[in-house]
């Protein structure tokens, strides 16, 4: 059996060593399509993007316009029925990205809030990712929405892709994560989601499909290792890899637009049971 790293938090060891005692190891040529970068022990945020960048020798490119979480739609692979559908406004969200602001509203399953209050206290602040807001928000808050690309110099090609999300009032990281697509082994291109924590990541993994109304549909809803849904992974002392998949823990997002206005609504789902549900407004910057 595998054991965690020693020299952490208490908190990182515990959470790492239930993921090794009820999770699989998993080969790395093998799970290929899984696998993204690790966080650090000393915090993740906005350090971590420097050192992904020193750590696989990338540069960071700071023009702040005109970059995408992904560079063509294309890349989802999607039927050609379903690109004459998909809205143009959408589409347009997803390889510009940086190019447009959000406003948040969050509402909680009551009885699933205090997950959120011990997510906060035990991990959120301390490592500066993840932090989901606790409480309900009615009023939408703003938040930025910054598209940070690490190149190959020698190629001059996009190795990574961070989508950076803060809070506008107080510039406190929500969410630092790693963004690509990803062919599963029954062969469908799904988008990845990786959220960086110490030594491993949370990893969503979301099957595009595209709605009757043009919207776009980001579903995890596997049932094992291999579909998607939500994985952690973890590297532990001995450099062995673990991932443990959470088949309970849904994630389903619908992108749309109406009017030439996008807006999104994301739900998270426990054991069929709403837990959180994220509405936001997405709104282009004038350039």
């Amino acid at each position: 059996m595998g054991i965690a790293y020693r020299k952490q938090s208490l908190q990182d060891l515990i959470t790492q060593q239930w993921v090794i005692l009820f999770g699989k190891k998993i080969d790395k040529t093998e799970h290929k399509w899984l696998l993204g970068p690790f966080g650090g022990t000393n915090g993740i945020g906005l350090k971590f993007i420097k050192h992904l960048a020193e750590k696989e020798h990338l540069i960071i490119d700071n023009e702040k316009k005109g970059k995408g979480l992904i560079q063509s739609i294309d890349q989802l692979n999607l039927s050609q029925n379903e690109l004459n559908t998909l809205s143009q406004y959408v589409v347009d969200f997803y390889q510009n990205t940086a190019n447009y602001d959000l406003e948040l509203k969050v509402k909680w399953n009551p009885f699933f809030k205090v997950f959120g209050i011990l997510l906060r206290i035990l991990f959120s602040k301390r490592i500066e990712q993840l932090n989901v807001p606790i409480q309900n928000i009615k009023n939408s808050t703003e938040l930025t929405s910054e598209i940070i690309h690490l190149f190959d110099s020698k190629t001059n090609k996009i190795k990574r892709t961070i989508w950076l999300r803060a809070f506008k009032s107080t510039g406190q990281v929500v969410y630092s994560g790693v963004y690509e697509t990803c062919t599963i082994p029954s062969g469908v291109t799904c988008i990845k989601a990786i959220f960086p924590l110490p030594n491993g990541n949370a990893t969503v993994i979301l099957n595009p499909k595209v709605g009757k109304n043009g919207e776009l549909i980001l579903e995890s809803a596997g049932q094992r290792i291999g579909d998607s849904g939500f994985y952690f992974l973890l590297k532990d002392s001995k450099g062995q890899l673990w991932t443990k998949y959470i088949k309970s823990f849904k994630d389903r997002l619908v992108v749309s637009s109406e009017d030439d206005k996008i807006t999104a609504t994301q739900t998270l789902t426990l054991w069929n049971l709403r837990v959180l549900k994220f509405e936001y407004k997405i709104k282009k910057l004038r350039t």
